[in-house]
């Protein structure tokens, strides 16, 4: 294993096994002692077209600023992604990619007992799904960033109100518009918008019964560990998250549940891509971390 020590952070390259295939991951454990709870570490998953550095090494500056702040974090590579090996799996089939890396997170640094899982876009939807197929009691906490709850209807919804709205109040576009620039496609995908848009009623919620979204409720509704969600103020997945809460009375209970801590960065895009907003979200973690998890758990117990 390859290694980096400096006197903020220990850095090192881990490989293990998930159903036959090899994964990549890095660990980065805090150099000087621990001033937070020894037991409890953070658990970044992938998501989206992204490997372990993350967008603008984003995952990489996490962890290290955690470590610094006494946080041991694992990143890795599920299967088919970065340098990890088979085919690849999207986000709903990576659940076993996430049971493997806790149980070699913990071989690697045997005092952990607790696990934050922290995840971006649809890595944040396997994180809840993670938890709700395998109840597994290391779960301390989860840690949540403009989750992925797409679908056409979902997606046309939230372009009309946070896109074409937006274009009809500014006098540039009626300007184009009556001067011929605006193209007819422009309009056409519009109109088309508009109907996929009406198209998400009820019967279309029923017969998406048991979707992923729906399993990504049940495991918010059912987890009573700390939760923090994080979301981007110029992000169209952070507003279609929020546009599916608001239609579904359940969804809205959830947002106000006594154990979820909501941040809002406005001015940030969809993943944090400028060095003001990746410091603001590891600063926020970190303090969330604090503040809800910084008890140890009991020996003889594992967090429900």
């Amino acid at each position: 294993m390859n290694a980096v020590t400096t006197s903020a952070y220990r850095q090192q390259s881990l490989n293990f096994s998930c159903e036959g295939q090899t994964l990549q991951a890095v660990l980065t454990l805090p150099s000087a002692p621990a001033t937070s709870p020894g037991d409890l570490g953070v658990l970044v998953v992938v998501g989206g077209p992204q490997y372990r550095a993350g967008s603008h090494r984003q995952f990489t500056l996490l962890a290290r600023e955690l470590a610094r702040q006494g946080f041991p974090v694992l990143r890795f590579d599920h299967r088919g992604m970065g340098d990890s090996s088979g085919p690849l799996h999207d986000f709903k089939q990576i659940t076993p990619d996430i049971g493997t890396a806790i149980e070699a997170f913990q071989s690697a640094h045997p005092g952990l007992r607790r696990v934050v899982i922290w995840g971006l876009c649809d890595a944040a939807s396997a994180a809840l799904m993670f938890w709700q197929r395998s109840r597994d009691p290391r779960i301390a906490g989860l840690c949540l960033l403009n989750p992925w709850v797409r679908s056409e209807a979902s997606l046309a919804k939230a372009t009309v109100k946070h896109y074409y709205l937006d274009r009809l109040k500014q006098p540039e576009f009626w300007k184009k518009l009556l001067s011929g620039r605006v193209a007819g496609a422009a309009l056409r995908d519009l109109m088309g918008n508009l109907r996929r848009a009406r198209g998400a009623g009820a019967g279309t919620r029923a017969a998406a019964a048991m979707n992923f979204q729906q399993e990504m409720a049940l495991a918010w509704a059912q987890l009573k560990a700390p939760l923090l969600l994080i979301l981007s103020g110029r992000d169209l997945t952070a507003k279609e998250f929020l546009e599916h809460a608001q239609a579904d009375a359940a969804w809205q209970a959830l947002l106000q549940a006594p154990h979820v801590t909501r941040t809002d960065f406005p001015d940030a895009d969809h993943t944090f891509s400028n060095a003001q907003a990746r410091d603001q979200v590891a600063q926020a973690t970190a303090a969330w971390l604090r503040q809800h998890l910084s008890s140890p758990a009991p020996r003889d117990t594992a967090p429900s």
